[in-house]
């Protein structure tokens, strides 16, 4: 059985995780936007998350009106692995982990080694 969520309560999920994020996680994100889609654009359900962006070992400095990053969190997918409201929160603190890594330029390699995949 799916787990069953709207989009509202889903967003107020991923807002209350951030929240707990530890401050010096999020304190250096810069620039950055967190937004939560039904399903990627290919319409699968096998990424739950997205950065994008230019990590910021990759970057310059941004210029005045530069668009922000973007780290998206995909509902359904998360959705469709999880079979409590507690297995959602622990899937979606790992998914802005993961994203929020891809930011600061840890790639999936070094965070396989670290345990956050």
């Amino acid at each position: 059985m799916t787990l069953e969520l709207d989009e509202r309560e889903f967003e107020r999920l991923v807002v209350d995780e951030l929240d707990a994020l530890p401050d010096e996680m999020v304190e250096g994100l810069d620039n950055v936007v967190f937004v939560t889609e039904n399903r990627p654009e290919d319409g699968s359900l096998d990424l739950l998350g997205i950065y994008e962006g230019v990590a910021l070992t990759e970057r310059g400095q941004y210029g005045f009106g530069e668009l922000p990053d973007r780290i998206v969190l995909f509902r359904e997918p998360l959705l469709a692995i999880c079979e409590n409201i507690e297995e959602l929160k622990d899937q979606i603190h790992v998914t802005l982990v993961h994203e929020i890594a891809h930011y600061y330029g840890i790639d999936d390699e070094h965070l396989h080694e670290l345990g956050w995949d």
